[in-house]
């Protein structure tokens, strides 16, 4: 527990994947409950009039929401799973993906100190937590109760030219086009790029404007993955943001640290990420390209692994509350560095959706069909058939059809 609050601790990069034994359930424990009561709980202070009469009441903001889904895996999996893939993991029964609440303060010139706390929990937070393998990833102590924390840090702005804001904590990945938070997304899925590229990070970020249409940012973290302790280096990331166009953004985030027992810059992981938006009234467009490589410590001669990942993303408002997108994409994880699989992945996404604003809250109802191809000597999809103990079927194609229900508010 104490590692997790130095930036001097280390974490690994290495994809949490599921045991073929693993069933992810769709029901609720203790520590749903919290998260649901947290999420209502925030509802409440913020319909709370009193607050709106306080002066920096608009620095204040509360919210939460809760993601349900059913997935129909027409290989009806024996185990539940949907192989390689650690947010939506299971299929064929129902699933609380994500419940989360949060409070959040935003520093401003009239307040300069901000703060984020909130707390998560479902079937999303459980491929948070790295496995263990020896010389590449060690969960953290406490992971697993650590993972229901969705956001822990303070913030400050400081008065340097156009405002220096300095954040230190548990953090949204400033990496990725993609959230952990289906709502927030064009497709109610993510894509396998987003799975295997961090969606938090623990440390020190520093975002500055430079113009308004540039904005860059640095951070001192504590690994690829923040809820994995492998060594005690911090690792390096970068960020520039701009805005040519008010149609057009360009974003290109680097990462840069030790992610391995062995810390010499031989062994260094080196990642980027690469993201182009353009979006014109109800239409928007996207793309994104993943590069990462690094040298395996673990194994003799030290080989350099690398995977690389791109997706484009579509997404238009027809008319009112509906909207469809279309997502194709595919994934090459040439090492199986972190899916745990040599595997050449290829998907693409169709989604329907359905917006229905009321007058405190959002529901958010989405039909989504996928086709899922996975190629390699270790690659393919769980089916229905049983070998052994442990021992289920692989086959390369799969078909998923899938309903969510997203309830959130935002004060």
């Amino acid at each position: 527990m104490q590692g997790l609050f130095h930036f001097t601790i280390r974490l690994t990069a290495s994809s949490a994947h599921h045991s073929p034994n693993k069933r992810v359930s769709g029901m609720l424990g203790w520590s749903e409950w919290t998260a649901v009561c947290f999420t209502i709980f925030s509802v409440f202070l913020g319909a709370n009039p009193s607050l709106s009469e306080e002066p920096t009441a608009s620095d204040w903001h509360y919210g939460g929401s809760i993601d349900l889904s059913y997935a129909v895996d027409f290989n009806f999996p024996g185990n539940h799973l949907w192989r390689s893939k650690t947010t939506t993991p299971g299929v064929n029964e129902p699933a609380l993906n994500m419940a989360v609440g949060y409070v959040r303060k935003d520093p401003s010139e009239r307040s300069r100190w901000g703060l984020e706390f909130g707390l998560q929990e479902g079937n999303d937070t459980e491929g948070l937590v790295p496995p263990a393998i020896p010389e590449r990833d060690r969960p953290i102590d406490h992971a697993t109760q650590l993972k229901h924390f969705s956001r822990a840090n303070v913030s400050f702005l400081a008065p340097i030219g156009n405002g220096l804001k300095v954040t230190a904590g548990l953090l949204n990945s400033y990496i990725g086009y993609q959230s952990t938070y289906a709502r927030y997304n064009l497709n109610y899925t993510r894509s396998y790029m987003a799975d295997n590229a961090p969606y938090f990070v623990f440390g020190l970020g520093a975002t500055y404007p430079v113009n308004e249409a540039t904005k860059v940012g640095f951070y001192i973290i504590n690994g690829y993955n923040y809820l994995s302790h492998v060594n005690n280096q911090p690792s390096y990331g970068t960020q520039v943001v701009w805005k040519p166009s008010s149609r057009v953004t360009i974003t290109e985030n680097l990462y840069y640290g030790p992610d391995q027992s062995h810390t010499a810059l031989e062994f260094w992981r080196f990642f980027s990420d690469s993201i182009v938006e353009w979006k014109e009234g109800p239409l928007t467009l996207a793309a994104s390209y993943d590069i990462g490589t690094e040298n395996a410590a673990e194994l003799p001669s030290h080989p350099r692994t690398f995977w690389t990942a791109a997706a484009f993303y579509a997404h238009w408002n027809v008319s009112g509350p509906w909207s469809v997108a279309l997502r194709p994409e595919f994934y090459w994880d040439r090492h199986g560095r972190t899916t745990g699989s040599e595997q050449f992945i290829k998907a693409i996404t169709s989604t329907l959706e359905y917006r229905l604003p009321l007058t405190l809250h959002t529901i958010l109802a989405r039909l989504e069909h996928r086709y899922d191809e996975s190629r390699g000597a270790r690659g393919g999809y769980f089916t229905g058939d049983l070998f052994g103990p442990g021992m289920i079927g692989l086959t390369p194609r799969q078909h998923l059809l899938l309903f969510s229900l997203i309830w959130f508010i935002d004060r």
